[in-house]
């Protein structure tokens, strides 16, 4: 039977692939903070079986619909990302491994089972969730859009989320500025 946190995780996954309409090839932002789910404060209890735990259970149902997770580090190494080689073409990479305690656990896990894992200093996500406060907006593309899951919890640490859009440029703006000439 799956843990709590595995099936919590699960479908939140699912659920922000669904809502956002992710494909094959995009590219999934997660931050996550091993503390929040716990129920600590951000950064006060890193706990590396809660990140594979969840990590797993993230990472198995995105590889199922063809979507790259991509995950946040914490801010001992500026909020890079750690990702698949294959999903970072054109990125810059950086040279950093993370930890537990520098990096952050679910950096950690995702740089420890990624099949050949490089961390980049950012990248422009098609959509993304946010465990537990870890601020994972600088990593999505323009114009990110909240989406309301249902599965707004794993453990203690509430899910935000967000998918991208294309930029409207045009419309009923430019047609009132037509109206002022």
């Amino acid at each position: 039977m799956k843990s709590t946190l595995s099936e919590e995780a699960r479908l939140t996954v699912c659920e922000i692939i669904e809502k956002a309409d992710l494909k094959a090839g995009d590219i999934l932002a997660v931050g996550c903070s091993t503390s929040e789910i716990l129920g600590s404060k951000i950064g006060t209890n890193s706990a590396p079986e809660v990140a594979m735990e969840v990590f797993s259970a993230l990472y198995t149902s995105a590889k199922e619909k063809g979507v790259y997770l991509a995950v946040q580090c914490c801010e001992h190494l500026n909020r890079a990302i750690v990702i698949e080689r294959e999903a970072a073409k054109g990125l810059e990479e950086v040279n950093a491994v993370p930890q537990p305690k520098a990096g952050g656990s679910m950096a950690t896990a995702a740089y420890n089972t990624f099949r050949d894992p490089v961390v980049v200093e950012e990248i422009k996500a098609d959509a993304g969730i946010d465990i537990g406060f870890t601020l994972i907006g600088m990593h999505l593309k323009k114009v990110a859009v909240p989406v309301r899951l249902k599965n707004n919890k794993i453990g203690e640490a509430i899910v935000i989320a967000a998918r991208c859009r294309p930029k409207f440029i045009g419309g009923a703006r430019a047609s009132y500025n037509e109206k002022l000439l």
